[in-house]
């Protein structure tokens, strides 16, 4: 007789496979709203046969391509310490690129550029997503079309308001949700596919070929469009250590996969029958009985997709901040199962602003389509390039057809990434400039840090320094003084200036540093270093944390005890150093990002709240420096 655990991995596995489907595939799974519309609507009216088996045929051959072979079958291949995404494979690039830094530069610009190129999607998915499904309202009832950007905008705002409960509280609604609109993509595909089954000779390739040989411009141009179909494959990688591979594998092939190219065969057969479906394929898919369900179910699916995207953006957010891109920005876990699922109110207060702002200025999915698809294509085209350096940077020797693999889909990718730039005035400019406007940021941010790091280390005096400048005709006072010690090689300058100025020391003191690991997250084995530096005096403690976790300095210095090092927290003051950049004396080229890093230094959150210090036992002193 079998045991219980020779049936959790199964239930486990299920489990997994249900939620993947809720969080995974909500982006992709919403295409069929727009998708097969928008590239009908590029090929100028075209409807006869061969036009829509070739729009088909390319959709197919993208999906298949880009999402089952690239994403679900390769990419999954690359993690770092179980996590993907593109910050992600930054840190395993880096990690292998130590000792070439222009080569670690290059892999930085381009992480960074696809990171923020991702905020530009996050804000449009939203967008497009909703204001698709409730375009169903006026297919349904032409009467209320009047009312599609009210009950848009409606649902936006509700969407933004429970991101705060998280999808701890509301993830186990999801799969179940996406599991019955999967189910009716392919029931009513496979009802129109019956009536026409001649749609079914799109899934030859060359259909696509001959389309493009004889109208190269016009299938270059629909390209942008059918390229709506892959957004949201990348979620696929970057979600990749919320679920694991084969849930995500499991949920693509037995289901996903096959309900999408159902589906928009299915919009294809119908077009066949009725040209006049071209206005809305998906919605007059269903019988007129069936109309408002799939409204409100589409709804549904859509705000799904929506929260997975801003839940994304919290996460690469989060991964910004953990590699010195982003200033420490509050952020606080919403759910207990999934370490990686956290809430920004900062952040999602200020996505809501832009969203509904889109939506008023664009009015239409259509409109916003045009600007949907380049800031996707190229953080696709960025995640090859990088895989590709990965593979270059192995100490092993990799298999040639690796790079040639990688380089065919990179060519298929910039084909893409171009035919969406076709785009650009229509709107394509505004999730590039998105995505310019945050890497300039992410990357003003990180090149001020760095030179602030080397004013300190100027000013530095070394740890082994440490007995010969503070002899024992010092004052001491009782309790515990912690300095965050940004260098470990070097004594704080926080106690130089404190000494300097109040002329004693605490009876304990205590170098904290706060160190980035290149894995996404530690166990509390692995959390805590300490050094002595004068018994019973001075110790040096190391906090080591992931890039995906949450810096808790309380909780970690709990920890130390299993090192024989007791801190009392009424008994604590932790001393907090501020460094900034005094204003321009000369202006010039480059003083417009000066003034960016002091905005945004004045604008972000304090240390302690960062690192969940008690305000009462902080202490912050502030220096300035000239550059």
């Amino acid at each position: 007789m079998p045991t219980n655990n020779s049936h959790t991995p199964k239930t486990a596995l299920s489990v997994l496979t249900l939620s993947a489907l809720g969080v995974v595939y909500g982006d992709i799974g919403t295409s069929p709203l727009y998708a097969f519309k928008e590239a009908l609507a590029r090929a100028d009216g075209l409807s006869s046969e061969a036009a829509i088996l070739s729009i088909l045929s390319m959709m197919f051959w993208a999906i298949t391509v880009l999402v089952s072979v690239k994403y679900v079958t390769l990419m999954l291949r690359f993690d770092n310490g179980g996590e993907g995404g593109i910050l992600a494979l930054l840190a395993l690039s880096t990690r292998l690129t130590r000792d070439r830094p222009k080569v670690a530069w290059f892999a930085s610009v381009c992480a960074i550029f696809g990171a923020s190129l991702f905020f530009g999607d996050a804000i449009i998915t939203p967008a497009i997503s909703v204001l698709s499904a409730i375009e169903g309202v006026s297919v349904a009832t032409p009467a209320l079309e009047n009312w599609v950007i009210p009950v848009t905008l409606m649902v936006i705002a509700g969407l933004f308001s429970i991101q705060r409960r998280g999808t701890g509280e509301v993830g186990r609604l999801f799969g179940p949700i996406m599991v019955v609109w999967f189910g009716m993509l392919a029931v009513l595909g496979v009802n129109s596919i019956l009536q026409t089954p001649v749609v079914l000779a799109a899934v030859d390739p060359r259909y696509a070929f001959s389309f493009v040989i004889h109208s190269p411009g016009l299938a270059f141009i629909i390209l942008g469009a059918v390229f709506l179909a892959l957004t949201g494959g990348e979620a696929l990688y970057a979600d990749m250590g919320h679920f694991g591979k084969r849930p995500i594998r499991i949920a693509w092939f037995g289901l996903v996969f096959p309900a999408l190219i159902i589906n928009y065969f299915g919009q294809g057969a119908l077009v066949l029958r009725d040209p006049e479906a071209i206005r809305n394929p998906f919605y007059l898919l269903a019988p007129p009985e069936l109309l408002w369900p799939m409204v409100i179910l589409a709804t549904m699916a859509t705000v799904i997709a929506s929260q997975a995207t801003i839940s994304g953006a919290f996460s690469v957010s989060l991964q910004a901040t953990r590699l010195g891109f982003l200033a420490r920005l509050p952020a606080r876990h919403t759910s207990a199962a999934e370490r990686g699922q956290i809430y920004i109110p900062q952040l999602n207060w200020a996505m809501l602003v832009i969203v509904v702002l889109v939506v008023l200025a664009f009015k239409s999915s259509s409109a916003i389509a045009a600007a949907y698809g380049i800031a996707v294509a190229g953080t696709m085209l960025l995640d090859t390039l990088l895989v590709a350096l990965v593979l270059w940077s192995r100490p092993t020797r990799t298999n040639p057809l690796w790079f040639a693999g990688l380089a065919t889909l990179g060519a298929i990718e910039f084909v893409f990434f171009a035919a969406n730039s076709t785009k650009f005035m229509e709107g394509g400019w505004f999730p590039l400039s998105c995505g310019i406007s945050v890497f300039i940021a992410l990357s003003t941010w990180k090149r001020a840090g760095s030179v602030l790091l080397e004013a300190e280390k100027s000013r530095r005096v070394p740890l082994d320094q440490y007995m010969m400048l503070f002899g024992p005709d010092i004052p001491r006072v009782p309790g515990t003084a912690i300095y965050l010690s940004p260098d470990p090689e070097a004594i704080p300058t926080t106690l130089l200036h404190n000494l300097k100025h109040n002329k004693i020391l605490h009876d304990r003191v205590i170098f904290l540093h706060i160190a980035d690991a290149d894995v996404p997250r530690l166990e509390d084995r692995d959390r805590v270093e300490v050094n002595i530096i004068d018994p019973h005096h001075v110790y040096q403690i190391t906090l080591n944390y992931g890039f995906m976790e949450e810096p808790d300095v309380p909780r970690g210095l709990e920890l130390a005890a299993r090192h024989a090092v007791r801190i009392e927290p009424m008994e604590t003051t932790y001393f907090l150093g501020r460094t900034t950049i005094a204003p321009a004396a000369r202006r010039g080229l480059f003083t417009w990002r000066r003034e960016l890093f002091r905005v945004m230094q004045r604008n972000s959150p304090a240390a302690a709240e960062y690192y969940k210090l008690a305000p009462d036992r902080v202490i912050e002193l502030g220096t300035r420096v000239t550059i």
